[in-house]
């Protein structure tokens, strides 16, 4: 296929991907806004929210997987311009992931008890306890706006989760700026400062949601009609179907990382600060490629309920391209950068040494990544996860793991072989990844 044959591909999924590029920025702007306000206080501050972020991420994206099988499942039935369907799979998607949230939450919460097991520095623990009570307490509100989110972009609307990113960042920014450092008369409150901040922006999430939907007519009528629809068991059950398989196959992938921040702590305060902020850049740019893969799920479940399998492929390859783009340019601008970067979030110098070289290792790993997303979205637009679960869980706890531990602590790498396992692990993904995605692709024809 030639080049020309791409460009429409191309501009449709741009459309479609920027709003959903720039709510998912928006999202990791509130952790960079935490992380770099947090580093001025001082590492030890640094290396807590790096600890507590790790563990709550955990809960986090599970979660965020469970809501994620509701974009299939709508997207495939406003394919199929059935939207009395879509209706029912909003009111069934609300009711299963309101009572998973609040059983996540639960769970969220008692895994506070567990923390001081961890093998983590007392004085990182100290502060990092009462901040991860103040994450999992923003939970809820967030789980709900993302099944909101999930829904809209299911019918191809992807800009009002955006707008609502980008102005729960400002409110972020503004209270941690107040809360971290004291400011108009309030009380410095440093790490604490920014978990009230990051709980506040979220709790105004939903809450702009509901605003955006009651001030549009069109929107307005889908929660109207969705309200005198039934809730069904075999609707649900397929919801939970796709989306717990999702949840577990992002856990799988954030664990491995929480895993090798566990590791890292091991090692010291300064390599568990110099991680948060590599880790840090490397989400930031991961969150682009996610954008374009989540956009590629809907362009993908659209073009399964027209049983259009040649677009259906066209704009896969179309999105591989534009990933594997943006990526090479991030690893060009981190190994160029290596050592200016890590400057947004700490002035000390060991850890913008250890940074700078997670950074290098960081910069290789972004085109495995951006394969493995991408490819991971179309099997999830075909919804096809049960097999891709069991791909991550292989690449990224069985290999991944205890590559990151015979680098570091039998082969005496340092805080480097944490991330080469990581490197190894997003390898192996993306090519196991791309071959079930050529497999089913085969199979449709």
């Amino acid at each position: 296929m030639k080049f020309q044959d791409y460009i429409p591909f191309y501009r449709r999924n741009l459309i479609l991907a920027l709003p959903i590029v720039l709510s998912q920025i928006g999202q990791v702007t509130v952790s960079l806004a935490d992380n770099m306000m947090v580093g001025h206080v001082g590492t030890t501050e640094l290396a807590a929210a790096s600890f507590a972020n790790s563990v709550f991420m955990i809960g986090m994206v599970f979660g965020m997987g469970v809501t994620m099988g509701l974009t299939p499942l709508v997207g495939k039935a406003f394919g199929q311009n059935q939207l009395h369907k879509a209706i029912i799979w909003l009111k069934n998607g609300i009711a299963a992931h309101l009572t998973a949230s609040v059983a996540l939450t639960a769970l969220m919460f008692s895994i506070y008890f567990f923390l001081p097991y961890m093998g983590q520095p007392e004085n990182v623990l100290y502060l990092a306890r009462p901040y991860y009570l103040l994450l999992c307490s923003s939970y809820l509100p967030f789980m709900f706006f993302f099944t909101l989110k999930q829904f809209f972009e299911g019918i191809g609307n992807t800009k009002i989760a955006m707008q609502i990113t980008l102005i729960a960042n400002v409110i972020n920014i503004v209270v941690n700026y107040v809360c971290i450092f004291g400011k108009f008369g309030f009380p410095e409150m440093g790490l604490m400062g920014a978990g009230i901040g990051t709980v506040v922006s979220r709790m105004c999430m939903p809450l702009l949601f509901a605003w955006f939907i009651l001030r549009n007519n069109r929107y307005k009528r889908y929660f109207v009609f969705a309200r005198y629809q039934k809730i069904f068991r075999k609707d649900i059950v397929a919801l939970l179907r796709i989306g717990i398989p999702i949840g577990f196959q992002l856990i799988v992938e954030v664990a491995a990382f929480a895993i090798g921040a566990v590791m890292m702590g091991w090692l010291g305060e300064t390599p568990l600060a110099a991680h948060q902020v590599a880790l840090g850049l490397a989400t930031f740019t991961y969150m682009i490629s996610l954008g374009i893969s989540q956009a590629n799920t809907i362009r993908v479940s659209h073009q399964m309920g027209d049983k259009d399998y040649v677009s259906l492929r066209r704009a896969v390859f179309a999105s591989t391209h534009l990933v594997l783009l943006v990526m090479s340019l991030s690893a060009l601008l981190f190994i160029v950068s290596r050592k200016i970067l890590p400057l947004l979030f700490t002035s000390d110098e060991n850890v913008i040494q250890v940074a700078a070289t997670l950074l290098i290792i960081a910069a290789v790993f972004q085109l495995f990544d951006g394969l493995q997303v991408i490819m991971q979205s179309s099997l999830r637009g075909m919804a096809d996860v049960t097999t891709p679960m069991l791909i991550a869980f292989i690449a990224y706890l069985l290999i991944g793991i205890p590559t990151s531990y015979i680098f570091t602590f039998v082969l005496n790498a340092g805080p480097q072989g944490i991330w080469y396992g990581y490197l190894v692990g997003l390898g192996t993904a993306g090519i196991l990844f791309y071959i079930r995605f050529m497999r089913l692709l085969k199979r449709l024809g």
